[in-house]
């Protein structure tokens, strides 16, 4: 069989015409805003249609290996199964961000024959939106030092400025820069530095609004610094409000595009997930469960993570409860948590399978458990599996109640999809839930985060330093103390250390800082240490990408 890659099976798709996959969503004509012939706006009075809700499916994973587990694949896949069983489905994914795309990750668009496309749009400029984000992040900061150059008014101190400029871009250049220089008129001098888009916190806000009046409201509350006597000075305070917005107006609606098999697909917003709340935007997921009876979604990285989050803070906030949790893994992958070299993934073990898989279990009691939700296993099948190892995961899954399905959809699409699909129906049409969240809000700022590090990551407990503990009572004065928490964790381990591999015990989870994100709504912990600006690696991805003469994409994964 001929290896095609990503971007030659997309290429190769007939797109439909955004129109006609607009009508099968159900969206008026008068809603659809075309971006050229397979893209689309769509306008915000969508979420007042009179159309009941459907069901809700998240799709998330195992801790993340360098084998691989294949979630938006399985998302999309999962979408074009419910599709081929006659079942209205929409799907709901984060928009990917230039950096990984050249760096070392990749896009966000699947793979296999489970995609969104046009892909290569969507995995470069796609609609705009991160632009229209980078430019009211950059705005603020722009009339933050205007103000303070202009007389600063407020009385905001410089060295206590918490508002960083943002390009979407990996550079670890610029991850801490002095700026300012040049002279009185040039600015004043200090300290620097930029972060990413998606870790910029107007894509968290952008991504929980619920509407233009609330992007507004969040907006103006997002702290950029604070004054000589440590009163916090916002957005609202610097009057940037209504041209930030008037930059994010467009963006706030959500794209909508479809799969390789012609499934409605809203694609919108991606703050990331080991920093921020890991999902796409609140507007996009309402809007793709008024239009299908189906709705398929996703959150960034591991269940500890991108589940948590999603969970505990994007539900919370916008009142959605999920109808059936899908946990995908790969025999590979719990093969690498068992201690295996990423060299020998191909020969059946089942030892290092035994040593890796209470990290699936974890996972999936934390759904069941903590959670209270209906769950399956997806295993994500490659070649080299073998019977054996695939009947282990099958056996220990269902010592925990939960049935584990084969996928097969980067090799199948849709048709390798339809036997996960009808176990998502099963679950949402015989499995009620109990949704309860990891913990309450009305409980201290330490409480929520050792809630987390305790039942989610299995954990003893958690380490705060002394700057984080001055950082949580100075949070608590200021009446910051009854939102959700947002953990900053490495992606690669249930602990805050990425070597610490399988489901580890008796563990300390350290704290280092806490910081509000006031505009978002939630309480940043961060933990290990975790970068909001990247770097490329060696050799990046970018070097791979080209044009022809007829502006036809190649190396695009």
């Amino acid at each position: 069989m001929e290896y095609k890659t990503d971007i030659e099976i997309a290429q190769a798709c007939e797109l439909r015409p955004i129109s006609e996959i607009a009508e099968k969503a159900h969206i008026p004509e008068e809603y659809v805003e075309p971006y050229g012939r397979n893209k689309a706006k769509i306008d915000l009075r969508i979420l007042d249609s009179d159309r009941p809700n459907g069901r809700l499916i998240l799709v998330t994973a195992i801790t993340p290996t360098a084998a691989g587990e294949g979630k938006t694949t399985t998302t999309i896949g999962l979408a074009d199964g419910l599709a081929r069983i006659g079942k209205d489905v929409t799907v709901a994914l984060r928009e990917p961000s230039l950096g990984p795309v050249f760096g070392v990750k990749g896009g966000a668009a699947g793979g296999g024959y489970a995609q969104v496309v046009p892909m290569e749009d969507i995995n470069l400029h796609f609609t705009g939106d991160f632009h229209a984000i980078g430019a009211a992040n950059n705005l603020l900061a722009a009339m933050l030092d205007n103000h303070i150059q202009q007389g600063n008014a407020l009385g905001i101190d410089v060295r206590k400025i918490t508002w960083r400029r943002c390009v979407d871009m990996n550079d670890r250049q610029l991850r801490n820069v002095v700026d300012g220089l040049g002279g009185k008129a040039n600015g004043v001098p200090r300290e620097d530095g930029f972060d990413i888009t998606v870790a910029s916190e107007i894509m968290a806000v952008f991504c929980l609004a619920n509407s233009i009046s609330d992007l507004k409201a969040r907006l103006s509350r997002i702290i950029v610094g604070y004054t000589y006597d440590d009163k916090p000075v916002t957005a609202g305070d610097l009057k940037a409000v209504g041209a930030m917005t008037a930059l994010l107006k467009d963006a706030l609606k959500p794209n909508l595009v479809q799969t390789l098999e012609g499934t409605p697909a809203f694609v919108h917003g991606g703050p990331f997930a080991n920093i921020a709340h890991g999902c796409n935007s609140v507007i996009a997921t309402k809007a793709a469960l008024k239009m299908g009876d189906y709705t398929v979604t996703e959150a960034g990285f591991g269940a500890d993570l991108g589940a948590e989050k999603f969970l505990d803070i994007k539900c919370r906030m916008a009142g959605l409860t999920p109808d059936a949790i899908v946990i995908v893994a790969t025999v590979r992958a719990l093969k690498m948590h068992g201690g295996l070299d990423k060299k020998s993934l191909a020969t059946e073990d089942l030892g290092a399978l035994e040593k890796g898989i209470p990290n699936l279990l974890r996972h999936v009691s934390n759904i069941k458990n903590v959670y209270k939700l209906p769950a399956v296993v997806a295993v994500n099948r490659f070649p080299t599996d073998t019977d054996a190892e695939i009947d282990f995961i099958i056996k220990k899954c269902r010592e925990l109640g939960v049935n584990t399905v084969l996928s097969t959809v980067w090799a199948e699409g849709g048709k390798g999809g339809e036997a996960l699909a009808r176990e998502v129906v099963r679950l949402c049409e015989e499995e009620k839930g109990d949704f309860t969240f990891s913990y309450p809000l009305d409980c201290s700022i330490e409480e929520k985060i050792e809630a987390v590090a305790k039942k989610i990551y299995g954990g003893a407990g958690i380490n705060v330093l002394p700057a984080a503990k001055k950082q949580i009572e100075q949070l608590t004065a200021l009446g910051y103390d009854k939102v959700p928490v947002c953990i900053a964790k490495t992606q690669y381990s249930f602990t805050d250390d990425p070597t610490v591999l399988g489901a580890p015990e008796g563990f300390v989870v350290t704290v280092r800082n806490v910081k509000i994100s006031a505009g978002a709504g939630f309480i940043v912990a961060l933990t290990g240490d975790i970068l909001t600006m990247p770097g490329l690696p060696k050799k990046p991805a970018a070097e791979n990408i080209d044009v022809d003469e007829n502006g036809r994409i190649s190396g695009l994964f």
